[in-house]
């Protein structure tokens, strides 16, 4: 019984192709926008966890700031409120830390020989690029020492390297100037990439944070540390920790602001993360606009394919067949034309994703559920948009059909 109902149905969409698949197109349109939408929303996900993975493992953030000033907030990181004595405390009175550093930012000119560029000074701590994963690919860190004696010498990123010294050439042993002052390269750092605000993390100078206060920024006190967790299940009460301990050394009253504010990794990744998923939800609501246009459509094409029919439905009927017949009939048509349009919107939707990563080196992940999902949605819509057509011509009485001109 089925596969005659299916072969009829076929054979009925085949008797004008061409409007078979305008109708189809909607469908198509719809379900493709749907996967693109979702392998891009995916893809932005996946970038972003990577990005904040960039940070290192189980980092918690501290920044500075908050500072009222003529009755207007200035906001975290707008003023320094961290110094040497909070960063003194949390490495030597919190326990589960396993490393810890200041951060003191500063653009200047950096040369070495004929060339020359502007780039982010990093001052840091010698915790630094452990707590940030951070590994010398040649040469190798500077050491406490080098700290405490604010001593001239840098790390560098690759991509200042190769704008410095050429892409092929070892910088360590180099000597630098950072506003004038000669700084000596004692590691390379290995490559990072893009973070999640699309600066490139490789065009940096690390210098120990004394060296950078001294001789570069003239800061006295730090706008953000980076601490470490010396592991996951430690993180949440290293970030208590903290948080207690820069209260009670701020003298901050129960009740009153903190003019610092402490994150820790996963804490940023999920906010980040939570941003691409309301953009990925908006999209594919607006996509799936598409779909209930499409199932419009084929609603609207199967009322016209029953009235063009009329004749033919009084024909079946009075030889016998049932109206249960012609319901299945009409709602079979219904369903291929539906899962037609939803496996050539697959299709379409696997393409734009292909095509928007080649094009703008965009990455999109294609979620293996969502392809189940958009075919399941394709034969419900055949089957919601086409029944009352197919109610409409299962009741038609048979006289008045043969009737009908």
């Amino acid at each position: 019984m089925i596969p005659a109902t299916l072969r009829l149905a076929v054979r009925a969409l085949r008797r004008n192709l061409l409007r078979t698949l305008l109708t189809a197109l909607g469908m198509i349109i719809g379900v493709g926008a749907v996967i693109a939408s979702v392998s891009l929303g995916n893809g932005a996900k996946s970038q972003v966890e990577k990005q904040i993975a960039s940070l290192g493992q189980n980092v918690i953030m501290v920044l500075s700031g908050q500072v009222n000033r003529g009755g207007f907030s200035m906001g975290f990181g707008s003023a320094g409120t961290l110094t040497k004595e909070d960063f003194d405390a949390i490495r030597h009175e919190i326990s589960g830390v396993a490393g810890v550093s200041p951060e003191v930012r500063s653009g200047a000119q950096i040369a070495a020989g004929s060339q020359n560029t502007t780039t982010q000074v990093l001052g840091v701590g010698a915790d630094y690029i452990e707590v940030r994963s951070w590994p010398c690919i040649s040469g190798g860190n500077f050491t406490d020492a080098d700290v405490r004696n604010s001593s001239k010498v840098a790390l560098i990123g690759r991509t200042t390297a190769a704008t410095l010294f050429g892409e092929n050439v070892d910088p360590v042993g180099q000597i630098i100037r950072i506003k004038s002052a000669p700084f000596m390269v004692v590691g390379a750092l290995q490559p990072k990439g893009m973070n999640m605000f699309g600066s490139d993390q490789d065009d940096i100078i690390l210098v120990p944070y004394t060296s950078a206060m001294k001789r570069l920024s003239g800061a006295t006190t730090f706008r953000s540390f980076l601490a470490q967790a010396a592991t996951a299940g430690e993180l949440a009460d290293v970030q208590l920790q903290i948080m207690e301990l820069l209260r009670q050394r701020h003298k901050i009253a129960p009740g009153r602001d903190d003019d610092f504010i402490v994150r820790t990794q996963q804490e940023i990744a999920e906010t980040a993360t939570a941003t691409s998923r309301i953009m990925t939800i908006i999209i594919g609501v607006v996509a799936s606009a598409s779909l209930l246009v499409g199932g419009i459509g084929i609603m609207n094409i199967m009322l016209v394919s029953v009235t063009e029919r009329t004749r033919e439905i009084g024909v079946r009927l009075a030889v016998g067949a049932r109206g249960y017949d012609v319901l299945l009939q009409f709602l079979t048509e219904s369903v291929v034309l539906s899962l037609v349009g939803g496996l050539l919107g697959i299709g379409l939707g696997v393409w734009i994703s292909h095509l928007l990563t080649q094009l703008f080196d965009f990455p999109t992940m294609i979620a293996i559920w969502s392809i189940g999902l958009a075919f399941g949605v394709s034969a419900i819509i055949g089957i919601v948009f086409g029944f009352y057509p197919a109610l409409k011509a299962s009741r038609l009485d048979p006289i008045d059909a043969l009737r009908y001109e």
